[in-house]
């Protein structure tokens, strides 16, 4: 082994061959932002699984289940669950009629809806 300065330097061998395991999870749950969300995965070998959920703007939930392998890569099956809330709103609308008065006047729409 050599020295160096005092500190003593060993090699460490790494195995990049083994197959690879791991499992985690986290969650979050800050009242202050109102963000709700967690995760779990595991991995053994070439197969990992696991899912998420977070919960929309609208306030369903969303939930996604997924998988991944060699044989048929990634893979997700995205759950909704609850009633979708969307807020009154008031004032004008956003739709522009043009044709200054003119019968036959085209309507204009940016194509975003909300359902």
């Amino acid at each position: 082994m050599a020295q160096y300065g005092g500190h003593h330097h060993e090699e460490h061998y790494v195995d990049y061959y083994a197959p690879p395991h791991y499992k985690f999870d986290y969650s979050v749950h800050d009242p202050h932002t109102h963000d709700v969300k967690k995760q779990e995965e595991t991995r053994e070998g070439d197969v990992v699984k696991g899912y998420y959920s977070l919960y929309e703007p609208d306030g369903t939930e969303r939930i996604v289940h997924y998988t991944a392998d060699k044989h048929n890569g990634f893979n997700a099956v995205v759950e909704r669950k609850g009633h979708a809330v969307h807020p009154q709103h008031y004032g004008h609308s956003s739709e522009a009629y043009y044709g200054h008065g003119h019968s036959g006047g085209a309507s204009s729409s940016s194509g975003y809806h909300h359902y």
